[in-house]
């Protein structure tokens, strides 16, 4: 159970992860533009992962669910990725709810 931070492969952008212990991606980030920004939104994962009132339910264009997490004022800060069906999409939810608030960060980059 992890945040990674990381860059883009041009280098322009910072982002995050949260991996759940298969290795799975749960959640995926924006891109930043400063390590710091990227830091504070694994901060905001981790804040508002408790409760259910920032979990925006989606569906993607082919019909499958997914999920935004959104901040205190409305912005989304993670998404996750599109799942089979609803119930599967309820335990990435139950998930990110679970490991966020006690995921290590591990940062892949290599400069500020």
């Amino acid at each position: 159970m992890k945040f990674e931070l990381f860059k883009s492969e041009s280098g322009e952008k910072f982002y995050f992860r949260l991996k759940a212990k298969n290795g799975q991606i749960i959640l995926n980030s924006q891109g930043y533009t400063s390590k710091a920004s990227a830091k504070n939104g694994i901060e905001s994962v981790r804040k508002h992962s408790a409760s259910d009132d920032y979990f925006d339910i989606k569906e993607s264009s082919d019909g499958k669910p997914f999920f935004n997490l959104c901040s205190s004022n409305k912005q989304v800060v993670g998404t996750s990725q599109r799942y089979s069906s609803t119930a599967s999409m309820k335990k990435g939810i139950e998930s990110v709810k679970t490991v966020a608030p006690e995921a290590e960060v591990v940062d892949l980059t290599t400069a500020d």
